[in-house]
């Protein structure tokens, strides 16, 4: 399996590498990837856990409570 991911990243490298605009667009596929997992999760996707609750122990007892809540209609 890590060999078949090995194989695939350095089947996009090589492409991207040998084509004109390669560099351009491994720039922008890079750029965007920033923009989604870095500067996208600061501003909208707080830690929400971090600031409600003080403890580890009151973050876990509400994730316990809300995995194994049942509602009731």
């Amino acid at each position: 399996m890590q060999k078949f991911f090995h194989n695939f990243i350095h089947l996009y490298i090589d492409g991207f590498k040998n084509t004109v605009v390669g560099k351009k667009l491994l720039l922008i596929i890079l750029i965007k990837l920033v923009i989604m997992f870095a500067i996208l999760k600061i501003f909208f996707f707080p830690n929400f856990l971090k600031s409600k609750f003080s403890t580890d122990t009151e973050r876990s007892n509400y994730v316990i409570d809300q995995l194994t809540k049942t509602d009731k209609k």
